[in-house]
């Protein structure tokens, strides 16, 4: 089985845990995914199928959207509600001084992974250490915030809610952290996080993982979608028979024999066969379009 199926990750579940229900569910062993979400954090969770796998090293550079509920003032370890209390201040945060906090991390930042993250230092992941009470000097990493919006904030409280759109390798939690820091008080902790879109699939595209589990086989089978999904905005470019055996081999394709068909030389291509079928990616190099990925099998071609 080939294509890709958008979850609705629930809470509590690992994004290992929920890959391996929809393997059972989907009868397919070869999935992977296009980025973990935290245990407490729900939300979309595009599964690659198959050939699908094949699309990863693509997708983890695009932008994700993200929902986080938030509670400034108070600080514990792992930067969320699951962690162990550390501090708290009494210290007021003015919605101004939150906004105007909040202005300073959109664009690109230098940010400090959390200890409790799976990045690994000299081998070995940092949550180990943090479980083990290690705390070890990590290098801040270059992040986009490319959009930031305060949706509620009560004063009272010092509780709230933004979204925030942002580049791979962005810890909700730690951007949290700093923003609380920034406005004036000790730090803050997320209290709920939601992933609202990955890899160009939105929320209301996505199936809840119970949901899932309580459908018929065949109705299951419906909602997954084919490889192209994942790249429908690139343009396509249609190839005669012998050109898409040629590509499917590996080799580069005269844009000569191309007909009449125009399209962009800066961004890739998707190669369709006369009969519709998807092949793969393209890309321009030295006047020839060269094989990016191949998603089809010779054997496949109709």
């Amino acid at each position: 089985m080939n294509g890709v199926f958008i979850l609705d990750k629930p809470e509590t579940f690992t994004s290992f845990d929920a890959v391996a229900v929809m393997r059972h569910l989907l009868g397919e062993r070869k999935i992977g995914h296009t980025g973990t979400l935290d245990p407490m954090a729900t939300g979309v969770l595009p599964l690659l199928l198959g050939k699908g796998t094949r699309a990863i090293p693509f997708l983890e550079e695009r932008s994700k959207t993200y929902r986080a509920e938030f509670l400034l003032g108070k600080r514990t370890d792992t930067l969320d509600r699951t962690g162990q209390f550390l501090q708290e201040d009494e210290k007021s945060v003015p919605e101004e001084a939150l906004r105007e906090a909040m202005q300073t991390f959109e664009g690109e930042i230098l940010q400090v992974p959390p200890m409790y993250s799976a990045i690994r230092k000299n081998g070995v992941r940092l949550y180990d250490l943090a479980r083990q009470g290690v705390e070890v000097e990590r290098s801040a990493r270059p992040v986009t915030i490319y959009r930031l919006k305060l949706l509620k904030y009560d004063e009272k409280t010092r509780s709230g809610a933004f979204e925030l759109t942002c580049s791979k390798g962005t810890y909700v939690r730690t951007l949290i952290d700093d923003i609380g820091k920034k406005s004036g008080c000790c730090g803050g902790v997320m209290v709920n996080l939601r992933r609202l879109a990955a890899a160009g699939f939105s929320i209301d595209m996505a199936t809840p993982l119970l949901e899932a589990k309580a459908m018929e086989k065949e109705k299951l089978l419906k909602k997954v979608l084919p490889i192209e999904a994942l790249f429908r905005e690139y343009p396509k470019v249609i190839v005669s028979k012998a050109q898409a055996k040629r590509f499917l081999n590996g080799g580069w394709l005269d844009p000569k024999r191309f007909g009449e068909q125009k399209f962009p030389k800066d961004t890739p291509l998707r190669i369709k066969s006369p009969e519709g079928q998807f092949l793969g990616l393209g890309e321009w190099q030295e006047d020839a379009l060269r094989v990016l990925k191949i998603f089809m099998d010779q054997e496949e071609l109709k």
